[in-house]
């Protein structure tokens, strides 16, 4: 890393430990794939599943930095104000066209735990049945989030 880092290479630079971290708890190498931030984020969320999946909990900080790098390319993908989307503790962001709102919360609120957050934007889970079985806390008209999920088809 350059002396002194940018922003985005110190982000960059956390989700390749994490990444690395939570590959070393299931027991696998380092990532030895291309080094593109969309595609470290995709394997660390990738890695974080398997661990959930298979009964391993996962590294605190691979959740964390999957939850905040996936929010930050839901709100880039899905521009907008109109519902807040919070995945507690890890972070929250405002997405979705609509009605601009000034103040407050807005008019849609969507709240769920970040293991579920993060198997709705790899397609591991859908919206439907994350709401039906009360993962998904979700109100408000445009808060149906299924046209814009998963983020990452196939991974």
């Amino acid at each position: 890393m350059p002396a002194n880092p940018t922003a985005a290479q110190r982000r960059h630079a956390a989700l390749r430990a994490a990444l690395d971290a939570q590959r070393g708890a299931l027991g696998e190498p380092p990532y030895p794939g291309p080094d593109h931030p969309a595609t470290v984020l995709t394997e660390c969320a990738a890695a974080v599943l398997r661990a959930w999946e298979s009964e391993d909990t996962p590294q605190r900080e691979a959740i964390r930095t999957v939850v905040r790098g996936s929010l930050a390319e839901f709100a880039q993908r899905v521009p907008g104000r109109s519902v807040e989307i919070r995945v507690p503790p890890f972070g929250a962001v405002q997405a979705v066209e609509g009605p601009r709102h000034t103040r407050g919360t807005p008019p849609g609120v969507i709240e769920t735990d970040p293991l579920t957050w993060i198997a709705l934007t790899m397609g591991r889970l859908t919206w439907h049945s994350a709401v039906a079985d009360g993962s998904v806390d979700a109100s408000g008209e445009r808060a149906d989030l299924s046209p814009h999920l998963p983020l990452w088809h196939g991974v």
